[in-house]
């Protein structure tokens, strides 16, 4: 009969438990000194392997030969928890006996010593789905149930287990498996079943399990079903519709070069393929965070999921940080409007479209710094206004201000005969009659600010301070 990965390869001993050294430790050397706690909590992801430890544990406990930290496995206690018929390890699914009743036959139970073995296990799995009321009517047989008693509860979600329970047991925080260890030990599977494997393939399925081993077991069945013995990325991608990483290369190298035609083009190809365009753009997404990963010198394979020269040059070199962020920032927004999109490929198409021309985006940083130096260019300081302190205000003359006048000369004049000019205006007028002044009137004159350094005077700006200086030279010098 057929037996599922998962199941066949379940982990039976301590050390066969991968990914969870501060568990297995802790748990060994408590058996070793005989320190056996009357309850405990596994807590962690799915599929890391928090119902297998509690197998285990109990097999060590009520192994023959023990309590012991290498259980034998041949005893009839190890036999028949590992076949699942001892009468003294009891399993409850606590997604399904969640009422106080359910829990009151366990407090009654638990007089009874056990038949056959040393301890009478209780493994609660899911533990946090149990009633309120169930979890008080547990509170006292939890503290201090009768020696021959362990309880061991599993739950994914410990936030929900009340602080009255968590207190009363031994906690244990499981934790995903590395990449690495994924690949490998589907690398052992497939030496076992005698099947050939592309180290792509695998690494694949290790990244798609997200650290979760009965994940990567049940992916990994599933590719095999339609590999017939060999298990190639090619052949993932096309059954599965999915994007390759040549392809992704393919697309950035040409939103590099601004061709927009045939990145719309390759668009329409992955999506004539089959491909999911949320799948496209998750992909799109992932491509982009490796790349900026690597534009911050990260180059290990469990991060990038690829070995680092797989990754276009071209588009290496075709972005800096700050864009490469843009982009990765305009492609989360697009997942998350797509859901709602009146034409999820028009929004799409329309990033696509953005990141073809993604080398020209300004940054408010960079826009900022390049208006700054266009001011120093200039002779403007910034946050300071070109004005000119006044004791008292400069009568008109003929009509025009100071302003006009200048500009009537058809020139204009640097801060320094400006401020002359003011000046000997004030000595001319000084002993005509005062020109009475508003409270609100202000007391400075705004002036025409410095003309620019000849462009042989001044040093090359970078091109987006040029761009500003010319602005500042359209709408304020000429």
């Amino acid at each position: 009969m057929y037996e599922v990965t998962a199941t066949r390869r379940r982990p039976k001993l301590f050390d066969e438990l991968v990914g969870q050294d501060f568990v297995v430790a802790t748990l060994k050397n408590s058996l070793i000194t005989g320190k056996i706690a009357h309850a405990y909590l596994f807590s962690g992801p799915r599929g890391c392997g928090k119902t297998s430890a509690a197998r285990i544990l109990a097999r060590s406990l009520n192994c023959q030969h023990g309590p012991s930290a290498h259980p034998c496995g041949l005893c009839p206690n190890c036999l028949e928890i590992a076949r699942g018929a001892a009468l003294d390890i009891i399993e409850i699914d606590g997604a399904s006996n969640t009422s106080v009743n359910d829990v009151r036959q366990i407090k009654d139970e638990v007089l009874f010593p056990p038949n056959a073995s040393r301890y009478k296990i209780y493994i609660i799995d899911e533990v946090h789905m149990l009633s309120t009321s169930a979890f008080n009517a547990l509170l006292k047989t939890i503290e201090e149930p009768p020696p021959y008693i362990v309880f061991i509860f599993a739950t994914t979600e410990l936030y929900k287990v009340p602080a009255t329970i968590k207190s009363r047991c031994q906690q244990f925080a499981f934790r995903l498996i590395p990449l690495e260890t994924i690949t490998g030990i589907l690398k052992e599977t497939c030496a076992d079943l005698h099947i050939e494997a592309e180290d792509e393939a695998l690494a694949w399925i290790a990244r798609e399990s997200t650290g979760s081993m009965r994940d990567a077991y049940t992916l990994f069945d599933q590719v095999l079903a339609f590999s017939e013995g060999s298990i190639r990325s090619a052949l993932i991608r096309e059954k599965l519709g999915l994007i390759g990483l040549d392809q992704l290369n393919e697309l950035a190298e040409v939103c590099a070069a601004h061709n927009t035609e045939q990145a719309l083009l390759i668009i329409d190809t992955l999506l004539q393929q089959g491909i999911a365009l949320e799948q496209l753009v998750v992909d799109l997404a992932g491509f982009y965070r490796n790349l900026l990963l690597l534009k911050n010198n990260v180059s290990r394979e469990s991060l990038l999921g690829f070995p680092p020269e797989r990754f276009s040059k071209t588009a290496q070199e075709a972005w800096d940080s700050i864009r490469l962020e843009r982009a990765l920032e305009m492609l989360l927004a697009l997942y998350r409007d797509i859901r709602y999109s009146l034409s999820p490929r028009f929004e799409l198409e329309t990033v696509i479209l953005k990141l073809c021309w993604l080398s020209d985006w300004v940054s408010p940083v960079e826009l900022k710094n390049a208006v700054a130096a266009a001011q120093q260019a200039l002779g403007m300081m910034p946050n300071k206004p070109l004005i000119v302190p006044q004791a008292q205000p400069v009568p008109l003359q003929q009509g025009n201000t100071v302003r006009n006048s200048a500009s009537n000369s058809g020139q204009k004049r640097s801060f320094t005969e400006e401020f002359s000019k003011i000046t000997a205006s004030r000595e001319a007028t000084r002993e005509t009659a005062p020109v009475k002044q508003s409270r609100n009137e202000p007391l400075f004159v705004e002036v025409e600010p410095p003309l620019p350094a000849a462009p042989q005077e001044r040093e090359p700006l970078p091109p987006q301070t040029e761009r500003v200086l010319r602005i500042f030279h359209g709408t304020i010098v000429q």
